[in-house]
Formats: structure tokens, sequence, C-alpha cells
């Protein structure tokens, strides 16, 4: 049986990793500026976060949401600590689509309303809903085509006011990531945000973060939402909240209530997952990884900034892009290749750069250093 040839595969082969250092099956050291795509969140093969799963592996891997789970409390109890956002509560999937998919289900339960606004290059899933909301129609089937979801330019203040002025109580759900990954690193504007709070108040719609890329404590805060002083009403998470174990979640302010299968999952919130998903928070906490990224991230901005031949720095703490011109769009594959560092990209020629959360500075100048060299060369 062959693979289902879906992913335009890099040929190395990585057999080991710690920290932010992987190597190859020859031996051959890279330097990990990407995390899996956000994922490795407090480095790879972290000795507390090993342990963790190893001795809840040797007591109890899995067993269905139908029986106690008290680890669960655990991870809620510390996320709401770790995030402040100690008056949600949580709700425990497998994935950032999954997250976002029941987000805007919950969203219209709430409301009793079908249409969900989203906005241009957005990115929010693959499943059925979520891929509708996302603004890329080569991976919207057929059978994911509706009419409920309508887009709108991002950080368009005006645009947003006319939609709501025109079917405003028709509206479930606005659902906005904090600063885009796919899209580019384009943050929201705190305007912008501040006036979708306002206007789900005005109109009873929903205010969905999807923190699930640029969450967990990437930007220098818990979710990168919250640097626009507004409170949204569901935020989705998964990415680099179980450092590479699947793992995703949603947290639901307490203007939602709960009822007997209103959401379900077989997975989600399993023993192995949620000890995975207490390591990080953890070590987020013990290592004050909110403040290293916010330092660590202010710094390679600022010096990236100096390259005369870059266009564009974008993003906040350890979640950055780095335009380029069209004739150094093979920068990203020489640093690969030549620089053994592994970075990611947004089309056409953006290089995302999304390391873990405890990157130090001596890494930074490591990059700094090579991207030197490539932009010269």
């Amino acid at each position: 049986m062959e693979l289902f040839n879906v992913y335009p595969v890099t040929p190395i082969n990585i057999v080991r990793a710690k920290g932010s250092i992987v190597w190859d099956e020859q031996g051959t050291e890279y330097l990990d500026l990407y995390g899996g795509h956000a994922v490795i969140s407090i480095g790879h093969t972290h000795p507390h976060y090993v342990e963790s799963i190893t001795n809840q592996l040797n007591n109890i891997a899995f067993y269905s949401n139908s029986v106690l789970i008290p680890i669960q409390r655990r991870l809620s109890t510390l996320l709401g600590e770790v995030s402040g956002k100690n008056d949600f509560s949580l709700f425990l999937c497998n994935s950032g689509a999954e997250a976002n998919e029941n987000a805007l289900k919950l969203a219209s339960f709430h409301t009793g309303r079908k249409k969900v606004i989203a906005f241009s290059k957005s990115f929010h899933g693959r499943t059925s809903l979520a891929v509708a909301a996302t603004d890329n129609p080569s991976i919207v089937a057929p059978v994911n085509q509706t009419d409920n979801v309508v887009f709108l330019p991002f950080n368009d203040e005006e645009a947003l006011a006319e939609a709501f002025a025109s079917y405003g109580n028709e509206i479930a759900a606005v659902i906005i990531e904090g600063i885009q990954g796919v899209g580019g690193i384009r943050e929201a504007s705190i305007p912008f945000l501040k006036l979708i709070r306002s206007l789900c108040d005005q109109y009873g719609s929903v205010f969905i973060a999807d923190s699930v890329q640029c969450g967990y404590g990437r930007t220098g805060l818990f979710f990168s939402h919250d640097y626009a002083g507004v409170e949204a009403d569901i935020y989705s998470m998964a990415k680099g909240m179980g450092n590479g174990f699947p793992i995703g979640g949603i947290i639901i302010s307490p203007k939602f209530k709960a009822s007997f299968g209103l959401l379900g999952t077989t997975f989600g919130g399993n023993h192995l997952a949620c000890a995975a998903a207490v390591a990080v928070l953890e070590v987020i906490k013990q290592d004050n990884l909110l403040a290293n990224a916010e330092a660590v991230g202010n710094y390679l901005i600022e010096e990236l900034k100096k390259f005369d031949k870059v266009l564009e720095v974008r993003g906040r703490g350890l979640m950055i892009g780095i335009e380029l011109p069209e004739e150094l769009a093979q920068v990203k594959k020489d640093l690969l290749l030549k620089n053994k560092i592994f970075t990611g990209e947004a089309k056409p020629n953006v290089i995302r750069l999304l390391p873990a959360l405890n990157m130090n500075k001596e890494m930074a100048d490591r990059f700094l250093t090579a991207f030197d060299e490539r932009l010269k060369a």
C-alpha cells in the first residue's frame, strides 16, 4: 500500500530531537525555527514532558469521557491560571480544526443563527465548517460549500460595520485569528478587534478568537487577541497545547450553558493527551516562557528590520513573518539546505518563524547570521 500523496515532502528524515535542535539519520544537526508548524512550544523531548507522558502511559493511556478523568480538571485549573481566563470553561478535543468546528457549532446553538463572518486570507482548518470559513477555495470540497459564511476584508472596519448593519440579526459568530498564520503573519488591528467585540455585543453574536496557531503564549501573551484589551466569547487552541501530542480545545465564556450531548468526542481529553498538555503549561509557567517569547521575539523583529532587502517584518513575539522580494524566493530553501535551519513559509515570499517558546538569544543570532549570509549570496 502506498501513502496517499498529498504532502510536498522535504527529503530529510529527522530521527532525534532535543530543544530546538533536530538531527537526521546521517547525524546532521539542524536548528528548528518552525516547530512542525508552531506545534513544538516547549522544545522537542523536554524532560518534564517526556516524564509526564511516560508516567501516565504506565498507568492508563485512554478511557472515554464516560468515566471520571481527574487530570482534565487539573488541566482546566492550570489553563485558567496561566491564561488568566479563570471564569471560562474548557471543552477538549483533538485538533485545531475540530476546536474551531466546535466553536462555530456552539455559537450557532447559542444564538439559533446560521451566518458566520470570516475574513480574507483566513485559515481555520480542514473539517466541514472550519474549511468553509477558510479563504482558500482550492481546499473547499463541493460538500463543504455553504452560503452561511460571509468573507470580509481583513482589518476593514467599514465593511464589518456595514455587514452588521445589513444582516446583524442573522450573524451567529465572527471568527478571526489574532495574527493570521497561513495568511502571511498579518495582525488584526486593535480598533478592528474592539469593533468586533462591540458589534457582537450589540447584535448578540459570538466573538470566536481562533488561537490555534497564534495563541498559547506564542506572541508573549497567552492569547494574541489579548493585546487589544477585549475578551472574546470562545477561544480555540491546539498546536502548541500538546507540544506534539494531538490535543485541542475551546475555552468558553460563562454566558454559554452546557447540556448533556451538546458537544462530544471519543478521544478528546484522554489521559495521555491531558498529561502532555499539563506538562506544557507547567513548563510555560515555571520557566516564564511568555516573557521569553516576548523578549527574544522583540529582539529578532528589531534585528530583522535592519536588513535592507527585507520588504517588511510582521508579527509579535515568536510568530514572525519576513516578507522578501520575488528574486529572493529561494532564501527559505537555502536556509535549510545550506545553513541547516528549518523555517516555514506563507505564499508567495514570506518566511515564517514559529520556534519553541524557550528559544534563546544565541539561537536567534545563529539565524540572523545565516539569514545575512543568504541575502548577501
